[in-house]
């Protein structure tokens, strides 16, 4: 796959400042399709689309597009990183106790009010982290049965 197969992900790189690889691409497209993903399976995604790529290359790509703002890490309790396309929007997350699958909660309610600290001690805030944890629907239901 050339990068240029996917005009609209290489103007975001462009855009960010980041130079546009196929493995760049690829990697922001598996990101995005996927839902929470770590770093093996983030790779393999890669992997899959443009054929061999280190998983260090795979770790330097997330930190870059992590830091040009393109990818959120999350690192949910008792879980390795993971990484997901929706970016900008301080939400937050539910995990499963059991077995760890991870999915988006809004903020509850207005305009993200979880920014407005009892003391920000002095702190310019701009995004905040909750993380929601108990059992998921497949597994409440295994659990009762």
């Amino acid at each position: 796959m050339t990068a240029s197969r996917n005009p609209s992900i290489a103007a975001e790189l462009r855009g960010a400042g980041l130079r546009v690889t196929a493995a760049r691409v690829a990697l922001l497209e598996t990101v995005r399709a996927g839902d929470h993903l770590g770093v093996e399976a983030i790779a393999a995604g890669v992997r899959e689309r443009v054929g061999h790529v280190s998983l260090q290359a795979v770790y330097e790509a997330l930190h870059a597009l992590t830091a040009a703002g393109l990818v959120r890490r999350i690192e949910p309790p008792g879980s390795p990183a993971r990484f997901e396309g929706r970016v900008g929007d301080n939400h937050h997350h539910v995990v499963c106790r059991s077995c760890g699958v991870v999915a988006d909660v809004d903020c509850a309610v207005g305009q993200a009010p979880c920014l407005t600290a009892s003391d920000d001690r002095g702190f310019l805030i701009d995004e905040a982290e909750v993380v929601y944890r108990g059992l998921c629907p497949g597994c409440s239901t295994a659990r009762s049965s």
